[in-house]
């Protein structure tokens, strides 16, 4: 690697807060009820991130895995159905569906956006499919005008992995807005966040009263006498996390606008390094959060890859190598895998095993910074590249 190196830039700590979050947590503390049941800040946040997000109710859970969950089982998903996941995702997005007895079937990914290839998921559709979930990567819409048409077409619902998409927009509309549930994560990392967290936005009223139920042990919010009407699990948020996630929604807005300000500057930059190309964007998604900042290098293979992420650090960005594609984790298989091969399903999903070998991506905290740390970016990368 080089000898004579820049100095480090400087990045926006993450997570960020102020005195909105003291505030809340005081409020939390001081109403003397710490948890939902007699609280009032689960009750407005949820109230607050479904509106900010077109839905007719919001839920808010103990974090973005059993959001998932969640949604699954409130479709009907267990044993005997099948799940239809993008091979490139975060294992949570197929665990979700193997925790509650179902098969986990990955399809590949667009080339482009790296989300769901929706021609994939049309042909790995059987009998036994009962949701198909695209996963907004990076905070980039899956394309949803098609998926509902295969919705439409087959009768399977779409659960929106949106974990990386709050605040995303698709032809103008929100998540939530889409007709479809919607699953987010408020984990440490996410674009809002209590440390951990989560939310199920949905379409209905029916459907969030199920949910309700089964995030809170089967047990109705008026309930004195322990009448359980569904089996369920307690997925319930704690007053402290929702006072700090409304005050995490009140700021998302305008860390969004410089996100896209800075990811368009990023991504022109990134383009001009010969071998390194940037996510795609599709122009129907008119409003992109930027989870993360993404790209390949095509070739490079999987060690020389994080070899380069471990330059990189060194240098002083906060890069990453790619989510594995979730078959090539031992933890896929333990249960609820499908009946195939890792080197069949590798021969299905050639985008999805490029990208476990050669994708990167940046913390979306460097989005926030200056124009001049988006410069450095691309000049570190070019640097560290030109030194592999």
């Amino acid at each position: 690697m080089s000898g004579n190196r820049r100095p480090a830039p400087e990045f926006p700590a993450w997570p960020q807060y102020d005195d909105a979050e003291r505030e809340g947590l005081i409020r939390a503390l001081e109403q003397g009820q710490w948890w939902r049941i007699g609280g009032s800040e689960v009750d407005t946040f949820e109230e607050e991130f479904a509106a900010y997000h077109g839905a007719e109710r919001a839920l808010a859970v103990t974090n973005g895995t059993h959001a998932l969950e969640l949604a699954l089982q409130v479709l009907g998903v267990g044993p005997g159905s099948e799940v239809i996941v993008p091979a490139f995702t975060f294992i949570s997005s197929s665990q979700a569906a193997q925790r509650l007895g179902a098969v986990a079937v990955p399809v590949d990914v667009a080339p482009e956006t790296y989300c769901l290839d929706v021609a994939a998921a049309a042909e790995a559709v059987t009998p036994r499919t009962r949701a198909i979930m695209p996963v907004h990567m990076a905070g980039h819409f899956a394309d949803m005008d098609a998926l509902d048409k295969l919705s439409a077409d087959t009768g399977i619902p779409v659960v929106q992995d949106a974990a990386h998409a709050h605040g995303a927009q698709w032809r103008g509309k929100r998540a939530g807005a889409l007709g479809s549930i919607a699953a987010f994560s408020f984990q440490n990392g996410k674009l809002m966040t209590a440390g951990e967290g989560g939310a199920v936005t949905f379409p209905d009223n029916a459907s969030y009263e199920e949910a309700f139920l089964r995030h809170s042990c089967g047990r109705p919010q008026t309930d004195r006498r322990y009448f359980h009407r569904t089996s369920g699990s307690n997925f319930r948020l704690n007053e402290f996390s929702a006072s700090v996630l409304r005050a995490q929604l009140a700021r998302l807005d305008g860390q969004i606008a410089t996100r896209e300000e800075r990811a368009a500057l990023l991504r022109r930059l990134l383009a001009d390094i010969p071998g390194v190309v940037p996510q795609g964007r599709d122009e129907r998604a008119d409003r992109v959060p930027h989870y993360m900042a993404m790209f390949r290098v095509p070739g490079i293979g999987e060690d020389r890859r994080n070899a380069l992420v471990d330059d990189l650090v060194a240098r002083g960005l906060p890069a990453f190598v790619v989510f594995r594609a979730v078959y090539r984790s031992d933890g896929f298989w333990e249960t609820g895998a499908p009946d195939t091969t890792v080197d069949e399903l590798a021969r299905r999903n050639p985008v999805s095993e490029a990208l476990t070998a050669d994708g990167i991506w940046l913390h979306h905290r460097t989005l926030l910074a200056g124009e001049r740390q988006i410069h450095d970016i691309a000049e570190i990368l070019a640097d560290a590249l030109a030194a592999l």
